[in-house]
């Protein structure tokens, strides 16, 4: 009886999940050819053929994998509404206080998940000698535990706190963070989600900021000095997490400082936390303690967090949790700025076996597009322009038609240091030569709202007197070097590749959009030092400069000349699966190539910046240059 109502509950819980993907959301009229049939169901037609949206199963979920924890008389017990579900549940205490990057110290045995559940024994097993944070005299303590199924992949890493002596009640548990984030010279935003709605309070310094009751928390904390060192404590319920962050120095200040870059730390090979679902743990692990080690100020990270490309939200959200849990340890400590790569996308998929296969940008774009789950999953600045509405090719005035920039096009100051982050995969469209049936946006392509917004932005950042330094940071390289010559901003030198807007191509294809974009931060720019790149799994420095091949040979649309030498920094190497050297027009202008894994610091004193490399497995030197 029980194995049918269980049964039941989950063929219901499908098909809600499916009745609200079966919604006939309106169509944005940016996309051309697309339908419903009386059916309701959304098909692309292509030479009087109708491809039919991919149907998937939404199989695992963030909420699902969590196990939703549960107290018992002797411990927890841990549900994963999956009758077939198999495997061991790895588990430990949290010690905080004891570290200051908290990790689970996992006890030597491991729970069997049968059945689609499990049991974390703490009365008989984690008591005496094993009571490592004395929960028997406080009648509280945390426990990280670790999902792993019956094939060794690792899936979730999930966080619950209890109280009691026995029985045991799950409290509220902050499952999502603390991060910094958006932290200025008089402040920052602390973030984090918790397992229940709950009030939260962060207090700094003596004052206590309180948030609104929820799940989701992002306290703002203001009136403080710049250039401090500040602890903080961020309580829930009845438990407290301490740590500290520092203040920007005043803008201008031209101060001593580090800041780290490093992007595509997708799921990589090997086995083990190199793939915890969606996100290379291992190496993202390495990358922040060495960071946090060299005493850096903050982080970029462009692109490809994780392995993305899925068709439901609850997966991407399942892929972000996994990458944050990576990362938070040292996250809670200096702010960590992401930007969106091809990997973050959430589609929609037409298919038929053998003939068509297409994807697009999920929608509605408020709810379902890859710009709205990057949203929702991280505290980013909200300074970018607003959408690609109101361009030449915005087929309506009238009506809200693209995704929202929102949190995903940015920039931001530390100093006298500013960073621009853009996103080159916008409207992102996966299968580039079928643009022309559905429209969509191309892997590499600077929109051009996106790209008048950027023009106004380092025009302002010229002119403020407080800034001596900017870097452009996007995910795909404007020169691939290895792994993505056949796309990126180069396209095997082929400019016919651009964006198709409700079934018309943009003026620009994709050369012509990259020397634009180059015009604007090398030509009309004296500050810009460098671009930020990713997308190609490996290290490399690229000399942009006016002796520079830059274009295929015959190339009849016009070129530009550079006025100048800026570099571009190349560092895709945070755990993807690598790739090599490829030949390209610019190859001479290469150094420092590498498959390592690899750490970028800036080291910015005043009008000088030198960029050293690390490898964050065996801590040697990579690369350096004096870039300025």
């Amino acid at each position: 009886m029980k194995k049918v109502l269980f049964l039941l509950t989950l063929f219901l819980m499908t098909i809600f999940i499916w009745a609200q993907d079966s919604i006939r959301y309106p169509i944005p009229n940016i996309y051309s050819d697309i339908n419903y049939d009386d059916e309701g169901r959304l098909y692309i037609e292509i030479k009087g053929e109708r491809i039919y949206e991919n149907k998937s199963q939404p199989g695992i979920s963030l909420q699902r994998i969590s196990g939703n924890p549960t107290g018992t008389a002797n411990g927890i017990s841990l549900n994963f509404n999956d009758i077939d579900f198999e495997g061991i549940i790895y588990y430990g205490f949290i010690p905080y206080g004891d570290s200051k990057h908290p990790h689970p110290v996992y006890f030597r045995e491991a729970s069997r998940i049968t059945a689609g559940k499990a049991f974390i024994e703490i009365t008989n097993s984690l008591s005496g000698r094993y009571d490592m944070v004395n929960w028997e005299e406080k009648e509280k303590g945390t426990i990280g535990y670790r999902v792993v199924n019956i094939f060794g992949q690792f899936l979730y890493d999930g966080i619950v706190s209890f109280s009691g002596s026995g029985p045991f009640e799950v409290v509220p548990t902050i499952i999502d963070g603390p991060f910094v984030n958006l932290l200025t010279h008089d402040g920052a935003t602390i973030s984090f989600a918790t397992n229940m709605k709950t009030k939260a309070i962060v207090e700094v310094d003596g004052k206590k900021f309180t948030g609104k009751k929820g799940r989701k928390h992002e306290i703002k904390i203001k009136g403080l000095d710049p250039a401090t060192e500040y602890k903080y404590s961020v309580i829930y319920g009845d438990n407290v997490q301490e740590y500290s962050f520092r203040t920007a120095p005043r803008p201008g200040s031209r101060t001593s400082f580090t800041f780290a870059y490093a992007s595509d730390s997708r799921s990589g090979n090997g086995g083990g936390e190199r793939d915890i679902y969606g996100a290379n743990f291992y190496i993202m692990k390495k990358l922040m303690a060495l960071a946090r080690y060299r005493n850096v100020t903050f982080f970029q990270f462009t692109g490809d967090l994780i392995n993305g490309y899925q068709e439901w939200k609850q997966h991407m959200n399942l892929e972000y949790a996994n990458w944050k849990r990576a990362v938070q340890p040292f996250g809670a400590y200096f702010p960590i700025y992401v930007g969106m790569g091809n990997h973050e996308a959430l589609t929609r998929v037409f298919n038929k076996e053998g003939q068509w296969n297409i994807s697009i940008d999920r929608f509605p774009f408020d709810s379902q597009s890859s710009e709205s789950v990057f949203a929702d999953n991280f505290v980013m600045p909200e300074n970018g322009p607003v959408s690609e509405d109101g361009a030449i090719y915005d087929p309506s005035d009238k009506t809200i038609d693209f995704p929202s920039y929102k949190e995903n096009v940015f920039y931001y100051t530390y100093d006298n240091v500013a960073v621009i982050v853009l996103n080159s995969n916008y409207f992102y469209s996966p299968s580039s030569i079928l643009l022309r049936y559905s429209s969509g946006a191309l892997h590499g392509y600077i929109m051009d709202m996106q790209m008048e917004w950027l023009d106004k932005t380092v025009a302002m950042l010229e002119d403020d007197s407080n800034i001596d330094h900017i870097f452009i940071t996007e995910h795909t390289p404007f020169f691939p070097n290895g792994g993505h010559v056949q796309d990126d901003m180069w396209y095997n030198g082929n400019n016919q590749y651009r964006p198709y807007v409700a079934g018309r191509p943009l003026e620009k294809g994709i050369i012509e959009r990259r020397d634009q974009l180059l015009d604007i931060i090398v030509n009309k720019s004296k500050k810009v030092v460098a671009i930020l790149t990713g997308d190609e799994h490996n290290y490399a420095r690229t000399e942009v400069s006016p002796e520079m091949n830059r274009y295929p040979e015959p190339y009849f649309t016009q070129k530009i000349d550079l006025k100048r030498t800026i570099y571009q920094i190349n560092n895709g190497a945070a755990g993807a699966p690598y790739y090599a050297l490829e030949e390209t027009p610019w190859t001479p202008w290469v150094s420092g190539f590498t498959t390592q894994n690899a750490l970028v610091l800036f080291h910015v004193n005043g009008k000088e910046i030198e960029m050293e490399v690390l490898n964050p497995d065996t801590l040697e030197e990579v690369d350096r240059l004096k870039l300025k």
